[in-house]
């Protein structure tokens, strides 16, 4: 048996602190997990399985399992174990929302330019949110279709709505119209991808992992966390790039160099993004703490004919 012993049942690094989970969700989040090898996981999954199951791994050390382990969660279903489609993986997140948003910034005038580039954005977060679904309590195709149908029409009157109100306003207040409409997608997508926690409730355990019940009004506190973790995700890259491009229409830099329009965007968004994705992802933990006093009259009844307690806990999944 291998000398080395870590717990790849948990994360590397302590969660009850943000530091921790930063650390965590860069690794990741790491865009260049989508340069290695359809081989080059395989390897990192026998590895993992292996480590798992016991079995002697000659020339083995910390740093090489725990390498594994982070290519492993990168690119297979937690649940499932089955590789990801590449476009749906955590690391693809920065790439792919740097371009998607970059455009969606440069292209915000025309109602065809709106239209295209939302529906693109949201048709990519389906995607994401169709990958990443729990093996648990899978989405269904209803309730993936109805998310992706009311986000996208709630993205689109949004951001038309907006665009046809500041049509007179300053240049900066109409670049700023993408993110609302990101935003009220993010309030709309969420809670309805989520529709079965907020109807059945989360698991509610204690100290000590053991199921007490299920609470409605844990799993609404989990969806709000996610939904502000998702804003505050999107806020950089859609808030620091129109300032920037702003300041430079002014001094006519982009009069000079039009073409550079687009590609500078998304350069700014993908800046923005590198950080803002891990940082945003560790602002909540995925185990978090709730009071009784909290919690369902009938779920507290049942509760305090077994336990004598102040709080427990809830899951909720601040990214799948």
């Amino acid at each position: 048996m291998s000398t080395v012993k870590v717990n790849l049942d948990e994360p590397r690094w302590d969660q009850s602190s943000y530091s921790g989970r930063a650390k965590h969700f860069f690794s990741t989040t790491n865009p260049l997990n989508l340069l290695c090898s359809s081989a080059d996981l395989d390897e990192a999954k026998e590895l993992v399985t292996k480590y798992k199951q016991g079995i002697e791994i000659p020339g083995l050390t910390e740093e090489k399992i725990w390498r594994a382990k982070q290519l492993y969660d990168s690119a297979f279903h937690p649940d499932t174990g089955e590789k990801m489609m590449l476009i749906g993986r955590m690391s693809a997140q920065v790439p792919m929302n740097m371009t998607i948003t970059g455009c969606m910034m440069t292209f915000y005038k025309t109602t065809p330019a709106v239209v295209f580039w939302q529906w693109i954005n949201q048709s990519f977060n389906a995607v994401v949110n169709y990958t990443n679904r729990s093996g648990d309590s899978p989405i269904t195709v209803k309730q993936l279709g109805t998310s992706y149908v009311l986000a996208t029409g709630g993205a689109l009157v949004t951001a038309l709505g907006l665009n046809s109100l500041v049509k007179t306003a300053p240049p900066l207040i109409g670049r700023f119209v993408p993110f609302a409409a990101v935003a009220a997608a993010n309030c709309v997508n969420i809670p309805m991808m989520r529709m079965k926690e907020i109807q059945e409730g989360v698991p509610v355990v204690d100290a000590n992992g053991n199921k007490l019940g299920e609470s409605k009004t844990a799993a609404k506190t989990g969806i709000v966390a996610v939904v502000l973790s998702r804003i505050g995700m999107a806020s950089p890259g859609m808030v620091i790039p129109p300032l920037v491009m702003n300041t430079l229409e002014r001094k006519k830099v982009l009069a000079r160099i039009p073409w550079a329009n687009a590609p500078l965007q998304v350069l700014l968004c993908g800046f923005c993004l590198t950080f803002a994705t891990p940082m945003c992802c560790a602002l909540f933990p995925q185990k978090a703490s709730i009071a009784v006093a909290d919690l369902e009259p009938e779920l507290k009844v049942c509760l305090r004919s077994h336990y004598i307690f102040s709080n427990f806990y809830f899951w909720h999944q601040s990214m799948r």
